[in-house]
């Protein structure tokens, strides 16, 4: 073998993990005796959350493999740490206890004229507001049914007789054998044969 052959001079040699020291700017791989780049962050577990470990890809993947948040945790501690997971693990306080909180509860009583017995009304704000909003009467019928009352030509105060009453009456009117076979009032009676329908789905006949 002649060693001072040109084909020599082509071999590159990779270095090995005990000569593949990083640069002095670089961090270091945390595992000790490895002197690799610490490219790769690892979470350094519960209780030290937001630290890391820096390790090379060859023990990040490693560490990766074994790494567990919840060793050591018995049943009362998992089933805790659950429950707080469902509020993000944020203080919370019984309605009354924070004084912040009761105070917005306190605002909202008196915005929906609720005044309480430390707020003086007298203007009779609160009391004017609360007969104002029992004066607002909640509509005795949904929207769709409204509309249905009103395509027959009836109000939200007939009754399920008075409904059956106009359907037949208007029904008659407008039915083609009614008017001689003719058919131009065809979409009116749809509309008719729909709204009583839409009526009778809730209830109202």
């Amino acid at each position: 073998m002649n060693i001072n052959s040109r084909l020599f001079d082509r071999i590159r040699i990779g270095s090995s993990d005990a000569e593949a020291v990083v640069d002095s700017d670089a961090p270091r791989c945390d595992r000790p005796g490895c002197m690799r780049a610490g490219e790769f962050r690892a979470p350094k577990g519960r209780g030290r959350e937001g630290q890391f470990f820096r390790f090379c890809m060859d023990h990040v993947k490693e560490y990766n493999a074994s790494y567990n948040y919840f060793a050591g945790m018995d049943d009362d501690a998992l089933a805790a740490y659950q429950k707080q997971e469902e509020i993000g693990h944020r203080p919370t306080w019984k309605l009354g206890v924070n004084a912040s909180a009761a105070r917005m509860a306190q605002r909202g009583r008196v915005a929906n004229g609720e005044a309480g017995p430390d707020i003086s009304d007298a203007f009779n704000l609160f009391g004017a507001r609360r007969a104002q909003q029992a004066a607002k009467a909640e509509p005795r019928v949904g929207v769709l049914a409204m509309k249905a009352l009103e395509t027959l030509g009836l109000d939200d105060s007939a009754d399920s007789a008075a409904i059956k009453a106009r359907y037949k009456e208007l029904v008659k009117r407008f039915h083609p054998d009614a008017n001689g076979g003719d058919r131009s009032r065809e979409g009116t009676l749809q509309e008719i044969l729909k709204a009583y329908q839409q009526l009778k789905s809730v209830g109202m006949v």
